[in-house]
């Protein structure tokens, strides 16, 4: 069985947790931020599960993380 190649992609936008779940970060953080409020900035900072619709795929994409 040959290597798999990692998608570049994937690599940089996703982590996956000790559970083996794919963690994601939020969008709407990198600019814009003044009308934001402080509270939503920091809860943006935060990452989340990947959807569970998802989870397959993204492990696919990174088969060795």
């Amino acid at each position: 069985m040959p290597k798999l190649k990692t998608h570049s992609g994937a690599k940089k936008r996703f982590k996956i947790s000790k559970n083996g779940k794919a963690m994601r970060s939020h969008a709407y953080k990198s600019h814009i931020l003044t009308k934001k409020t402080s509270k939503r900035k920091r809860k943006l900072r935060k990452t989340v599960v990947a959807d569970t619709t998802n989870q397959k795929q993204i492990k696919r994409l990174i088969p060795y993380k």
